[in-house]
């Protein structure tokens, strides 16, 4: 019974952490489902983070992941609650709020300074999770590749990224990295 009030303390704090989504609670999240309470290991949160990306809906689904590690059915739906109610009520009151102060002078002083902190907060997420994913000096090189790619082209980014995965494949299958 402690594990699911200790899931649902972790993801509602997760979940006010999100301005720009997902990524920008990445940080707190592996500080706290890794090195604090020990559920799952960096490697399983990538994974579980990585299917949360391939599989339809809200990506951050994934925690439902982390909640049945730790504590079955019970904790994917205690995660999930405790993951995406209290951003989706903060939602609600806020967006009317924000409706209501159309004409408010401050109002696009503080879409500016939300805007930069939710860069901000995905470029931590994306460095931390960098620090997980690229540990050969060949997945690197991919990441850079695949970076310089879709900031340099118009490609569509499933192509790059399909390709990278079935590159990692083949370097896992002939054990170069």
């Amino acid at each position: 019974m402690k594990q699911l009030w200790d899931l649902a303390g972790v993801f509602a704090y997760l979940s006010l952490l999100t301005i720009g989504g997902g990524m920008a609670a990445f940080p707190e999240m592996k500080e706290l489902t890794v090195d604090t309470y020990h559920w799952v290991t960096f490697p399983e949160l990538l994974h579980f983070y990585s299917l949360g990306q391939l599989a339809p809906g809200p990506n951050m689904m994934m925690v439902a992941s982390i909640g049945v590690t730790v504590a079955h059915i019970p904790g994917a739906l205690v995660a999930l609650v405790a993951f995406f109610l209290p951003t989706g009520l903060l939602t609600f009151f806020v967006g009317r709020l924000w409706t209501h102060l159309a004409t408010w002078r401050w109002r696009p002083a503080i879409q500016t300074g939300l805007g930069s902190v939710a860069v901000g907060l995905v470029l931590a997420g994306a460095i931390i999770m960098g620090r997980g994913a690229i540990t050969h000096v060949l997945f690197g090189v991919i990441a850079l590749g695949v970076f310089l790619l879709l900031w340099r082209t118009k490609i569509n980014p499933a192509y790059p990224i399909v390709a990278s995965g079935l590159i990692g494949m083949a370097l896992h299958y002939f054990n170069i990295a």
